[in-house]
């Protein structure tokens, strides 16, 4: 009987991890950019609306995502700023920057879930409108643009989860380095042309024939 063959295991794409570090990039660039633009757009929307009696008639207020809290707008602003950072740096850093750009995303969340219902600022922008010191609010209507800055942080929260699970793999902003992270083969000096005139100078002093039909000089 002859012996069995053993046949060769396949090989691993070795490409595969720069396919799929090019696509979480894109990725994570898509997610950071237009989380942000969710969260700076719900941000100058009207958040809460109500009514105050005040000392003559009833005054209808609206306050906006900025005037509940601005905390998100500039976590938001902080993300993209991380997400840039992401390509400045290696290693350790790298890691460090991506999850502070999850960590935005994640705050952005917690607080537009926390401040979607928060009547303080209506409370006082209504008081500044009746000139009373304490104003109550009635009839609190609530719009659904908190829920569209929540759904920017999630974005961003996801861009640096992406971050973090792919980073290693993304390229840096160096020229010395190629897309893959490879240092660039540096390129070789052009030999000098010996027919130029200032070639046939530099021989002439170092006692050389430019025409190689005689020895040096003996001095």
């Amino acid at each position: 009987m002859s012996a069995a063959v053993p046949h060769p295991r396949p090989q691993p794409d070795a490409t595969r991890p720069g396919r799929a570090a090019r696509r979480s990039v894109g990725a994570a660039l898509v997610l950071t950019a237009a989380g942000a633009a969710l969260v700076l757009l719900a941000g100058g929307r009207t958040w809460l609306t109500g009514s105050a009696e005040g000392a003559e008639n009833a005054t209808v207020e609206h306050v906006t995502g900025q005037d509940v809290s601005g905390v998100p707008g500039a976590l938001a602003i902080v993300g993209l700023a991380a997400l840039v950072a992401v390509f400045a740096v290696r290693g350790v850093a790298r890691m460090f920057v991506s999850a502070l750009l999850a960590l935005c995303g994640a705050g952005i969340a917690v607080l537009c879930l926390l401040d979607r219902g928060d009547t303080a600022a209506l409370e006082e922008k209504a008081s500044r409108s009746t000139g009373l010191a304490r104003t109550a609010v009635e009839h609190v209507t609530h719009s659904s643009w908190p829920w569209v800055s929540l759904a920017g942080g999630v974005l961003i929260l996801l861009a640096g989860l992406l971050a973090l699970r792919h980073g290693r793999h993304w390229p840096a902003m160096s020229g010395r380095y190629e897309r893959d992270g490879t240092p660039r083969p540096r390129r070789a000096r052009k030999a000098p042309d010996p027919e130029r005139p200032e070639e046939l100078w530099k021989a002439f002093d170092r006692g050389e024939d430019p025409t190689g039909d005689a020895s040096p000089r003996q001095s």
